[in-house]
């Protein structure tokens, strides 16, 4: 079934979305990408006649109540963008008569999927290597799919538009789909969004594609980086993962972020994309600081030769420059993590060279994808979101999708 055939009038749709934005002391939106994000999906429901109701998880509480991460702090904005009042259920799991007694129109929000763990499945308080976690598992399973089944027996339909979470095989993502036959279950917009931009850049490959990966591991990259090494023509790997490469080749570091367990596979990665003719870019010179903050002393320095007591906190000029060279011509471009320390003004440079450069391509005809948490704000905060071709919602979803996993979110619907 798809969302555009299936005919809401009258009935109650329980659409599982990925409200996880992020939120400053007061809780207010900083980021409301993942709202908007949601918004086609959740008016059609309700310009059909539908009602609505909307789970999400935020944060990790870990099974348990936490005000912090309450999904109350964010109805009002979701009633603003949805231009209709939204109901508050403050318990996901004790919400059968709110829903009942929803109108074709109206609108309730659950509280936070996660302040139960039969959410995510994992049994709570007990070690992995406990003798007793394998039947805590087992129990868990059997009470994530009564979860499960309360959530569904909330509506008539089931809709799953949250791309965010498609990796997980949650109660509310996966588990909640068997409750429903084929003909009542679909996938967002968003999420056939997500799908078919993460099949243009896989199967649809125009060359030179150019994949640029950052964050501070490498280890963490490491699926998604041996995946590409077969696709990619070129591949940069910047942000604080350039340490690691650098101390692997004998460079000194200084006080730079490194994982010291994963200098062989630095290696290794090298060796790789030799042996399989990729151009990988690494930086070559880079901004130290004398600590970590924006208004640290700073100076341009060769990445394998940071003085002591200093850390690379962003790309330097030449590197800079190598990033551009390799994505202004690239017709297929992915970027998954900044080339610095972003969050600090004095340290966007890096990541503001591959935005340019980005939508540089973009402008000559290339297919960009920006997806991670991390590269999205970054993009948001140049305000350069309507310079590239997609942006993805997903983080770690969007990483397995290209590394050729099957998500669980996706799977559960589409079989």
């Amino acid at each position: 079934m798809t969302i555009d055939n299936y005919k809401f009038a009258g009935k109650k749709a329980i659409v599982r979305v990925d409200f996880n934005v992020p939120l400053d002391e007061n809780g207010k939106i900083t980021d409301d990408t993942r709202i908007r994000g949601a918004l086609p999906t959740l008016k059609k429901i309700l310009a059909d006649g539908g009602a609505l109701i909307i789970m999400s998880h935020m944060g990790k509480p870990k099974g348990k109540v936490n005000a912090k991460f309450s999904l109350s702090q964010i109805t009002d904005a979701v009633a603003e963008k949805l231009g209709v009042a939204v109901q508050f259920a403050p318990d996901c799991a004790k919400a059968a008569e709110a829903a009942a007694a929803l109108k074709p129109g109206e609108v309730l929000l659950l509280e936070n999927l996660r302040f139960y763990p039969e959410e995510e499945g994992k049994p709570v308080g007990i070690d992995k290597e406990d003798p007793a976690y394998d039947e805590a598992k087992k129990a868990m399973k059997a009470s994530q799919k009564e979860f499960a089944k309360t959530l569904a027996s909330y509506a008539d339909c089931y809709v799953n538009d949250a791309f965010g979470t498609a990796h997980r095989k949650h109660a509310s993502t996966a588990v909640i789909a068997d409750y429903f036959d084929a003909d009542n279950k679909m996938l967002g917009y968003l999420m056939e969004k997500e799908v078919n931009a993460v099949d243009n850049v896989l199967s649809n490959i125009k060359r030179p594609f150019t994949a640029i990966m950052g964050g501070s591991k490498v280890s963490t990259k490491i699926g998604i980086i041996e995946n590409l090494m077969d696709k990619v023509d070129n591949l940069i790997l910047c942000g604080g993962m350039t340490y690691t490469f650098a101390k692997a080749q004998g460079g000194q570091i200084g006080n730079s972020i490194c994982e010291d367990d994963k200098l062989q596979l630095a290696l290794d990665i090298i060796a790789k994309a030799k042996a399989k003719g990729v151009n990988l870019v690494l930086g070559t010179d880079c901004v130290a600081a004398d600590a970590f903050a924006n208004d640290a002393n700073t100076q341009i320095v060769p990445s394998n030769a940071i003085p002591e007591g200093w850390e690379g906190l962003d790309a330097g000029p030449n590197t800079q420059k190598a990033f551009a060279e390799a994505i202004k011509n690239a017709k297929t471009i992915l970027w998954n993590g900044p080339a610095g320390v972003f969050e600090f003004d004095n340290f966007t440079a890096g990541s503001r060279a591959i935005a340019d450069a980005i939508a540089e391509a973009t402008k000559n005809g290339a297919f960009s994808l920006i997806g991670g948490g991390d590269s999205v704000a970054c993009i948001n905060k140049f305000g350069m979101a309507d310079q590239v071709s997609y942006i993805s919602t997903g983080g770690g979803a969007l990483l397995e999708a290209i590394e050729g996993k099957i998500l669980p979110g996706i799977a559960a619907i589409k079989g």
